[in-house]
């Protein structure tokens, strides 16, 4: 009471101090990582059943989230990109398995084909060396001369060679000399004589010719 009011009137509501309160402006809702809705600023912030926020709960728990919009579609991106190399790799390995795969198989198939024939001119060189024998000495005429010659022509198909002739140079890689003689005038060792031509497909002698030889004293 005062000396003005001696009776003590109350006075009127609302004339005080007004109860302390906050208005809630965050964007974003820290519970649930979603935009704020109009009663969230109201100014009494809410709990994710929009209710009172419950008591001891970690206000940084809503940045504890799964990635989303953008950044999950890089994170999609990115797994495919390394799905697609890891494919590609195995690509890659399949190929090259292949092509020395089929490198192999075509060099096998080379080695079997010079292999057949070798093993048929192997069996066909006695009845060679008839026919050149008969060749010498003026003896393969009419119809044996036309079927010597397709023989001929049949082996040079096939990549068949025949070497040694009288007046080369002694080479002992492809030449087995059966008969040696010797000159005074001559200057190296050279073949005087074709006992049996030889024989070789590529590089590879199947037989060497057999030869007699003359050389230096």
């Amino acid at each position: 009471m005062t000396e003005n009011d001696p009776q003590g009137t109350p006075e009127p509501e609302g004339s005080g101090e007004r109860p302390f309160h906050f208005t809630d402006k965050r964007k974003v809702n820290p519970e649930t990582g979603a935009p704020s809705g109009a009663g969230e600023q109201s100014g009494e912030p809410t709990s994710a059943d929009g209710g009172t926020p419950r008591e001891g709960a970690d206000p940084l728990e809503a940045l504890d989230f799964e990635p989303s919009g953008e950044a999950g579609e890089d994170a999609v991106l990115l797994a495919a990109k390394a799905e697609a190399a890891e494919h590609l790799d195995a690509l890659q390995r399949e190929r090259a398995n292949f092509v020395n795969y089929r490198n192999r198989a075509l060099r096998d198939q080379e080695a079997a084909r010079a292999r057949g024939i070798q093993d048929v001119l192997a069996a066909l060189l006695p009845v060679l060396d008839d026919i050149e024998r008969a060749r010498q000495h003026a003896e393969l005429s009419g119809p044996m001369a036309a079927i010597a010659e397709k023989l001929d022509q049949s082996l040079v198909k096939f990549g068949v060679e025949r070497f040694g002739q009288v007046g080369e140079e002694f080479d002992p890689m492809v030449h087995d000399a059966l008969m040696h003689s010797t000159d005074a005038q001559a200057t190296s060792t050279k073949v005087n004589l074709v006992v049996e031509p030889g024989y070789r497909i590529g590089e590879k002698v199947v037989r060497a010719a057999r030869v007699g030889v003359v050389g230096p004293e």
